[in-house]
């Protein structure tokens, strides 16, 4: 197993501005970033070094991440523009993406190092993680109550101004959203 970057054991407010400058200047300018990196360091009075090479490897992994993480935006985006979000899909499909994350480190626990994962917060995200679940179908729930309610009503009042049983079907079955 390779050794632990340097930078993910700096403070952590060292490190979110080092992360920002590297987005900030668009993962190029490794020497600039290293020296103001060292200076921070030693402006606080630890005794490190960061090697330009080491905040390059560090920075071309964090690059991949930023990336991805902007392709699942771009994508999610598109996906609730195209389909609307209006039962929730895009929050389930992320609660259900980030419960499989934590299963396999669940299930590799055999072969991750006991040092490298913070069980305490790993178990709180399982346990917020399902909260939010729960919460979801329930949100999901009062919302299907809640547009039935409406299309009955409004059912009602269209019999009432004369249209037909088949008209009033018609415009119950596009407020519930079954075409």
């Amino acid at each position: 197993m390779p050794a632990r970057s340097v930078i993910t054991q700096l403070p952590p407010d060292i490190k979110a501005a080092f992360d920002k400058m590297l987005i900030e200047c668009g993962f190029s300018d490794y020497d600039g970033a290293t020296k103001w990196l060292n200076e921070q360091l030693q402006e606080r009075g630890l005794e490190i070094t960061v090697s330009r090479s080491s905040a390059h490897r560090y920075g071309q992994g964090f690059e991949e991440k930023v990336a991805a993480l902007k392709i699942a935006t771009e994508q999610a985006r598109a996906i609730t523009e195209a389909v609307g979000d209006g039962e929730g899909m895009v929050g389930n499909a992320l609660t259900a993406l980030c419960q499989e994350k934590a299963f396999q480190v669940l299930v590799k626990m055999g072969e991750i190092n006991p040092d490298d994962v913070d069980f305490t917060k790993l178990t709180v995200a399982i346990a917020k993680l399902n909260k939010t679940a729960v919460d979801q179908k329930k949100w999901q729930a009062e919302a299907h109550s809640k547009a039935k309610e409406t299309a009955e009503e409004v059912v009602r009042e269209v019999k009432k101004s004369g249209l037909s049983e088949q008209t009033a079907e018609e415009i119950r079955k596009k407020i519930l959203g079954i075409v």
